[in-house]
């Protein structure tokens, strides 16, 4: 049931998550800058192993590097909110503080979870990146964890998702557009584990270019934040617009010049916390169109190693797209407004096709 106070139950963490990003942020800037946080060389080899000259050149090496792990600023903006407000709601229980604490297990504990767990697994990769260990663990050719490290983490992620989603929430369906809820049973537990870790390939595919990863991804967050409040899930949609409010501040320092990236330890919080909550509204059908610029920069590494591998030649200049359209001659400006562009398209035609569907 959808309450007068709703609206500001979802604004007002919202601001406040955006005012606790832009305060934390310079000083993180600082510390990032103090002890050089950021990777030695941006690209050397593409992920087949052949050499990147066009990304690096791209990425520009020579010029002044710019520090990883600003992902940190989102969650932990995102994480301060949640558990503020819920603190005051226990100290001081009156009927706004309570309204305004929107941490619940049936709504918001998994995706605060998963953007722990992603959070975590994202900031060791980045730290592997930056320290260069000369490890197992940094072995493999974008260096950081292991793909198996990471694949592991994320998968006993997805199966504990999984088994939460099924078993403790009771949930075996998933809603098809224009057609219904169709009964899965068991199986969405497996294809809850199989979204869930395939989240994992689209990290690092967007966050490239200065404003780009966090234009795109305040748009998705948005859209389902619509969604969870169409579908009266008010502790999700105010999740969903604190994420939006975390990713607006960091966007405020990552806009060109961009003082930090959001890496892994960004995306993949972000990505993990996008799956499951894409879940918890029942709207997972969506995800491909509201998050449409993601998966089609994520499709496009594939299908380059593809037709690298099948065909011994390229389908794009380079890979991820957005690489691509600089290639051929985009300003990265030009190519980061067009794909927030894009994205707040594709989040508003998803939006629109729930209410009709």
């Amino acid at each position: 049931m959808i309450s007068t106070l709703d609206p500001l139950k979802i604004l007002l963490p919202a601001v406040i998550s955006f005012l606790v990003g832009v305060l934390v942020a310079p000083a993180f800037i600082k510390l990032l800058t103090k002890y050089k946080l950021w990777k030695k060389k941006n690209v050397s080899t593409t992920i087949d192993g052949q050499l990147a000259t066009i990304t690096a050149s791209l990425h520009n090496d020579e010029g002044v590097p710019v520090p990883r792990l600003g992902g940190f600023v989102v969650w932990f903006a995102v994480l301060l909110t949640a558990l503020s407000l819920w603190s005051i709601s226990k100290i001081y229980p009156t009927e706004l503080t309570l309204k305004l604490d929107f941490i619940s297990r049936n709504q918001t504990w998994l995706p605060l979870m998963a953007m722990l767990v992603g959070a975590f697994v994202g900031a060791l990769d980045d730290l592997l990146v930056v320290e260069a260990f000369g490890s197992k663990l940094n072995s493999y050719i974008g260096g950081g964890l292991s793909f198996p490290v990471r694949l592991l983490a994320v998968s006993s992620l997805g199966l504990f998702a999984g088994w939460w989603f099924y078993i403790k929430l009771g949930v075996n369906s998933i809603y098809i557009p224009f057609y219904g809820h169709l009964v899965l049973g068991g199986f969405l537990f497996v294809l809850f584990f199989i979204v869930v870790t395939l989240a994992l390939f689209s990290t690092g595919v967007i966050d490239g270019i200065d404003g780009l990863s966090g234009g795109v991804m305040s748009a998705v967050f948005t859209a389902y934040g619509m969604i969870a409040y169409l579908h009266g899930q008010i502790n999700i949609a105010t999740l969903c617009f604190v994420f939006v409010g975390a990713i607006l501040a960091f966007l405020w320092f990552n806009i060109p010049p961009a003082k930090f990236y959001l890496s892994e330890t960004g995306m993949l919080a972000l990505s993990l916390s996008l799956s499951v909550i894409a879940f918890l509204t029942d709207a997972v059908m969506y995800l491909p169109l509201i998050a449409l610029p993601l998966v089609v920069s994520t499709l496009s590494v594939i299908l380059q190693l593809i037709w690298k591998k099948f065909f011994k030649r390229k389908l794009f200049i380079v890979a991820p797209l957005h690489h691509h359209f600089q290639a051929k001659g985009w300003q990265s400006q030009t190519v980061t407004m067009r794909y927030w562009i894009v994205s707040y398209i594709c989040a508003m035609l998803g939006v629109v096709i729930v209410l009709i569907s």
